[in-house]
């Protein structure tokens, strides 16, 4: 009886795992399927997840909108120098919040918390104004200035996230350190980092995907100047209909379902392979930072 109990309560978490996966899930393998199929797959009713043939040609024709090449390496580099700028200024402020007090720490500390709370959407315009008064628009100093500020994308979670790992670093350590003639940089470059590993490496990987994702402020901040993935997918329609135009006029073939879900999974494969790479040791992190809330 009690093996039949194990049994039922193991298939029911199983059921309810796999329920709660196939709803996160489900738009992937929906992109996947219909990225493969042809204009007939798509119209015809008895074709619903596996296309009747490996149909290319809605992938070459998204890489050709996407102009792919040359806006893959923007998004690298978009996203990696300001997410390597912003966990780096961001671990420096929260550890000097978390081990020196001073006057003024509470206020700093609310003021943080209150760039977190307040939507990004009301300080856009006063922003893209400041920029544009320091030529910062079109350029990627739009994302830099602000990540060695700490007040990057969503900076305030990383502050919070250094500030509550180093409030939990062992001060014997760094007592041990004093009395062996490091002073506090050395302290924090040679003990408090190497410790702190995991808290940088999640905070990396969330801070890469943001910033790559972030469609709003690229379009106002970069304007012409960088195209990003998220920016051409963006704008997806509108540039295939320029490209394709003589041929959507002579054979009436326009912009279908199949050749949108193929760019937007080029647009997220980079990322879907990022994570795969770094899986392990982002589970990882997140269990050590504490941000599951265990």
């Amino acid at each position: 009886m009690r093996k039949i109990k194990e049994f039922i309560s193991k298939a029911l978490l199983y059921f309810l795992l796999i329920l709660i996966g196939f709803v996160f899930l489900y738009p992937i393998f929906y992109m996947i399927s219909y990225s493969f199929m042809d204009t007939e797959d798509l119209v015809n009713p008895f074709v619903k997840w596996i296309p009747t043939k490996l149909y290319l040609e809605n992938y070459k024709s998204a890489l050709n909108v996407l102009n792919y090449k040359t806006s893959l390496i923007s998004s690298i580099y978009v996203a990696l120098i300001p997410s390597l700028l912003q966990i780096i200024f961001c671990s420096v402020t929260g550890y000097g919040l978390a081990r020196f007090d001073f006057k003024g720490k509470k206020i700093i500390l609310f003021l943080i918390i209150a760039t977190f709370i307040i939507p990004s959407q009301v300080t856009m315009i006063p922003q893209f104004l400041m920029y544009k008064d320091l030529n910062l628009i079109g350029s990627l100093y739009s994302f830099i200035l602000p990540a060695i500020f700490s007040q990057g994308l969503r900076s305030s979670i990383f502050i919070l996230i250094f500030y509550q790992f180093f409030k939990m670093f062992p001060k014997s350590l760094e007592e041990a350190a004093k009395i062996d003639g490091a002073n506090y940089l050395t302290i924090f470059l040679r003990i408090a980092v190497p410790s702190a590993l995991p808290a940088y490496l999640v905070s990396f990987i969330f801070s890469f995907v943001w910033y790559w994702n972030e469609s709003t402020l690229s379009a106002l901040y970069f304007g012409n100047k960088i195209k990003t993935l998220t920016l051409g997918l963006q704008n997806f329609t509108a540039t295939y209909q320029n490209i394709y135009s003589s041929s959507i006029t002579q054979t009436g073939k326009s912009i279908n379902e199949a050749i949108n879900m193929a760019g937007t999974l080029l647009t997220i494969l980079p990322l879907l392979i990022f994570y795969f790479v770094f899986q392990r040791w982002f589970v990882e992190s997140v269990d050590r930072t504490g941000i599951t809330g265990e």
